[in-house]
């Protein structure tokens, strides 16, 4: 959430409206008024860079995932990466493009509902994304602790802890949606909060305790089990560990680990910016708008980055990645073999079917596989034959004659009749 002293802001905008009640607003939804065509060009192309490079990585991610899931059962740690992935996207696809479109107009047209939900879904998402952090690293220290114990959790174990992680981010940050809302000052229609006086040590007392709860509490939590788990992975394991497992769980420590950081360093910037709107005394300056433009970028961009880091440091996850894209190959060749077949199949003749100017010219070793023949030896075989004439038969197959074999029949011939006349 970006939101600047309306004062200086405006002042930059429009001056010839700039009014003193002004100093006690602050900008929300993502509107942030400047002259500068330049910041109303370069951020939202950055927004849809990010959003373009964290679309197709995450999408990966979720392929992955669910294609391991849809082949086995579950786990937990696949379960909360799910959720994170699942997080990210939300972000990209829902909140990227309206900050985008905020920061390259001067007014606000996105309507009353985007300006009062814009800033209560980012935090949403980004509270169910340092919940999810946090939840993973215990997951990761008790598998890390034992890695060669298979940990059966049941599915409901599953979706509880994931309907806490969104029922808690979701209440987190209420204040947000209650008291955004639009404005019209001077001509100009603005998504401003609005913070009544009645409220006003309410949100002092929440703009304190807000960043300690969604930033720093489950991100220190998550970083001490992190440590944990991988001094756990550096002891030497015994006999009767399984290596591979061993090796398979500081890999998943590391991984998670350097998701950890890069989110703590990218989301760094707009908790500072955030801390110093809420307590920002008068006279006192008035954080740059660029900062804030980039902080917003630097924080939509924890979304582009994680679905890589999954991809680049998990052995897992490669594999995962050629399995699916084989698995999409061989889906789109059946596919493209299913519609040529009945294509092909009404143009060309079948084999055995002959053709009308052949069909009285038939080869003899065709005739012998044809069914007619096979018919005929069908019908040889039920007539009987007599014992004799197959005995018969039988001898002039096996014993050769003499005649045939005799080079000189025409002597014996005469040898015969001579000794018959005797």
């Amino acid at each position: 959430m970006e939101k600047v002293m309306l004062a200086v802001a405006f002042a930059d905008y429009n001056p010839s409206t700039m009014n003193v009640s002004f100093a006690h607003l602050h900008f929300a939804g993502g509107y942030l008024p400047s002259d500068s065509k330049d910041w109303r060009i370069i951020v939202p192309a950055l927004l849809v860079a990010v959003c373009l490079v964290g679309f197709v990585g995450n999408l990966c991610v979720i392929s992955i995932l669910l294609h391991s899931a849809w082949k086995g059962k579950p786990s937990m740690i696949h379960s909360l990466i799910l959720n994170l992935s699942l997080t990210d996207l939300s972000l990209l696809l829902f909140s990227a493009p309206v900050r985008a479109a905020a920061y390259s107009k001067g007014i606000w047209d996105l309507g009353w509902f985007v300006c009062k939900s814009s800033d209560w879904f980012i935090h949403m998402c980004m509270a169910a994304k340092s919940l999810t952090i946090a939840a993973v690293a215990k997951v990761c220290f008790m598998y890390a602790s034992n890695p060669a114990k298979q940990v059966s959790i049941h599915n409901c174990t599953i979706w509880s802890v994931l309907a806490a992680i969104w029922a808690l981010a979701s209440l987190l940050p209420l204040p947000e949606w209650f008291f955004s809302t639009t404005r019209n000052h001077a001509g100009v229609e603005m998504c401003i909060t609005d913070v009544p006086a009645v409220a006003e040590k309410f949100m002092s007392v929440f703009g304190k305790l807000y960043p300690l709860l969604v930033f720093c509490l489950p991100l220190f939590f998550a970083s001490f089990y992190f440590w944990r788990a991988y001094e756990q992975c550096q002891k030497r394991g015994t006999k009767t560990q399984n290596l591979r497992n061993q090796i398979r769980s500081k890999q998943l420590t590391v991984m998670l680990l350097s998701i950890t950081i890069t989110s703590t360093l990218l989301w760094l910037p707009e908790w500072i910016a955030w801390l110093w709107v809420r307590h920002l005394k008068a006279g006192r300056p008035t954080p740059p708008q660029g900062f804030i433009a980039l902080s917003q970028v630097l924080m939509f961009s924890i979304s582009s980055a994680n679905p890589f880091i999954f991809l680049l440091m998990s052995e897992e996850f490669k594999e995962g990645l050629k399995g699916v894209w084989k698995w999409m190959i061989k889906k789109l060749s059946t596919a493209s073999e299913s519609q040529e077949t009945p294509a092909a199949n009404s143009e060309v003749l079948p084999d055995n079917v002959p053709s009308p100017k052949s069909s009285t010219f038939i080869p003899e070793k065709e005739k012998s596989g044809s069914p007619s023949s096979s018919k005929e030896k069908t019908e040889k075989a039920e007539i009987p034959i007599l014992p004799d004439v197959e005995q018969f038969w039988h001898e002039r197959d096996t014993v050769p004659s003499v005649q045939d074999n005799d080079p000189i029949p025409w002597e014996h011939e005469d040898q015969e009749t001579g000794g018959c006349e005797k």
